[in-house]
């Protein structure tokens, strides 16, 4: 059966199906990615997501490939551009990823600009359907934390500024749709506040935010915003990272070449 499709915003059809290319570049080869990338694009899937700062575990060796590997893709076998819908993202504030501008220090003007022009030069294509905030700027609980504590907040760029810098590339044609991911209730909803209060600003169309059986977070609070405000949720890790198909409970713990039996912790 094909792939169904689903409209994420005007003018912008996908398949139900996105396949993520976190692990182009460490743990799969270029020849494995284009083998993914040729049965999902046969298989009826159009739309294929990834990030600055991809593969992971980040290093400074590798960021960037998945974005490489995609653009060789698309090249190599001549896919027209109308045929795809490619997203990535821009890496938040981050003190260790210092090879990415310097940490990135944060999602300034500057940052967010120059993040969209190495991302187009990797892919090696003129504009990208949806551009998404990796995590935000603020401090917020992610990636397996679960509870706010107000005294980690720390100075933050302003949504306006964000907003601004992404109003700019979507005037010059770089991107078409902007989104979020790892965002919380507040963040999604400052961000269409802003949004509404300056005409020119774009409205997010989709949180990227982790979604399964072990983490239902979304359920909380974002679940409500987004149906009030027709915004989609992208679920990333809904098999929380391998560990619902159920291989790392065999008698082995798994398959020697599964992710997080060469990726220890």
């Amino acid at each position: 059966m094909p792939v169904p499709l689903f409209n994420l915003a005007p003018n912008l059809t996908v398949s139900r199906l996105c396949l993520g290319t976190m692990t182009f570049g460490e743990q799969n080869s270029l020849p494995q990615s284009f083998g993914l990338l040729d049965e999902a694009f046969n298989g009826g899937i159009n739309f294929f997501d990834c990030a600055e700062m991809y593969p992971v575990p980040q290093r400074a060796e590798t960021q960037g490939r998945s974005e490489e590997y995609l653009g060789r893709w698309i090249k190599l076998r001549k896919i027209p551009r109308d045929r795809i819908v490619l997203a990535t993202k821009v890496a938040g504030p981050s003190g260790q990823m210092t090879w990415i501008r310097g940490g990135p220090k944060c999602l300034d003007c500057r940052n967010i600009t120059n993040a969209i022009d190495s991302s187009l030069r990797r892919m090696q294509v003129d504009y990208i359907d949806l551009y998404q905030i990796h995590w935000p700027d603020r401090y917020v609980p992610m990636f397996g934390e679960t509870e706010y504590d107000p005294t980690r907040q720390f100075c933050s760029v302003g949504i306006e500024e964000q907003l601004d810098a992404l109003s700019r590339a979507v005037a010059a044609g770089k991107i078409r749709y902007i989104g979020v991911s790892n965002e919380t209730p507040y963040g999604v909803m400052k961000f269409i506040q802003v949004a509404d209060r300056i005409a020119h600003y774009p409205k997010i169309v989709s949180v990227q935010n982790s979604y399964n059986l072990l983490c239902r977070t979304f359920d909380a609070g974002i679940a409500e915003c987004c149906h009030h405000e027709g915004i989609s949720l992208l679920a990333y890790s809904p098999l929380a990272m391998g560990i619902l198909s159920g291989k790392y409970f065999a008698a082995d713990g798994g398959p020697v070449d599964a992710r997080l039996n060469v990726f220890k912790g």
